[in-house]
């Protein structure tokens, strides 16, 4: 076996093209330039009168959008809500080698292959980041004229879709928009690698934590692990006020019971990382420990999901995933 064909069987699986690229487009312009990204919906736009309820749904690393469309379209079939009522936008992160795969235009925005987890600016067309897009599709959301029936909007993702919407939990701008209509909003976390912290204290493996030792880990307490050198989106944040924000905020934790793998190939096995836990589960444990010491009146919920490990599909199609998505039980005798 050659050296060559070593490297190639060594790329992690999200270095390679994304099988399927969505057929509609999300327009994005800020004084920064502008671009496009593609998006799935699972309702044509003369739905949108009669939607009361919009799921944004943000895939993992693979950037697999028609995965998790299909997957959630799953949920909400199992589930006891009204499907017609419930309108599932799923946004497509690219990469550079995406574009040229698929011959897309160069208008399409396209990140390194995770910058857009933890809000960096798009490689091109323009310096637009991941969290300008979420702004971009919530804002369109907020016109009453369209939407007019639409009470509740939800952030989901899990794995690396998790990471943008914890993310953009706490450092997000539109949502506010939505808020002062009286739309409600939540964000559904499900298996992220990692968390903000807002301090340099991480887990001691003691169920306590101490202050980690930044000499030995450099980039413990910096972002996208916690506040400090923010990407440009979030470059003039004041973390104080919005971690106040973020523990008002309606964010549901799921964790798979089974995510527990410390040598899980996808699993952030940085310095940075490892210092919030040895895997996915107790990390997202410690995190939820982590805000209800700093915070006695915390409102968030962390639902463990029993025998599901790393896998979106079976934690959206499980009873707490669709508890969490859409507010629903599964139907009577449905079996996702």
């Amino acid at each position: 076996m050659t050296d060559s064909s070593t490297r190639e069987r060594a790329r992690p699986r999200n270095e390679y093209p994304v099988r399927e690229v969505a057929g509609g487009h999300l327009r994005v312009s800020t004084a920064r330039g502008s671009g496009s990204v593609p998006l799935y919906r699972s309702l044509d736009e003369a739905s949108d009168a009669r939607v009361s309820r919009v799921v944004i749904v943000l895939h993992g690393r693979l950037r697999d959008a028609d995965a998790y469309l299909l997957s959630t379209q799953r949920a909400l079939a199992a589930a006891d809500v009204n499907a017609a009522d419930t309108l599932l936008l799923v946004p497509q992160f690219l990469a550079g080698a995406d574009i040229a795969a698929h011959g897309l235009d160069q208008d399409m925005l396209h990140w390194e292959w995770t910058g857009w987890m933890g809000g960096d600016d798009a490689l091109g067309p323009a310096p637009l980041s991941s969290f300008d897009v979420l702004d971009s599709l919530i804002e369109s959301l907020a016109d009453r004229a369209r939407f007019g029936a639409l009470r509740e909007v939800v952030i989901a993702g899990h794995s690396g879709g998790a990471q943008v919407a914890h993310r953009y939990a706490v450092v997000g701008r539109a949502t506010a928009l939505l808020e002062r209509q009286g739309v409600r909003c939540r964000y559904v976390i499900a298996n992220p690698s990692s968390y903000v912290y807002f301090d340099n204290r991480r887990p001691d493996g003691n169920g306590g934590f101490s202050p980690a030792d930044e000499r030995a880990c450099a980039d413990v307490d910096t972002w996208k692990y916690g506040i400090h050198q923010p990407p440009r989106y979030a470059s003039s944040a004041a973390f104080d006020t919005l971690e106040q924000r973020y523990v008002r905020s309606d964010v549901i934790y799921l964790l798979g019971e089974a995510d527990c793998d410390p040598q899980h190939q996808a699993l952030d096995r940085s310095c940075a990382a490892m210092a919030q836990g040895p895997h996915r589960l107790a990390r997202g444990l410690a995190y939820f420990a982590y805000l209800g010491g700093r915070h006695t009146q915390l409102v968030h919920r962390c639902w463990q999901v029993p025998g599901v490990g790393h896998n979106g599909q079976a934690m959206f199609n499980s009873a707490e995933g669709m508890l969490a998505l859409f507010d629903a039980r599964a139907r009577l005798g449905h079996v996702p």
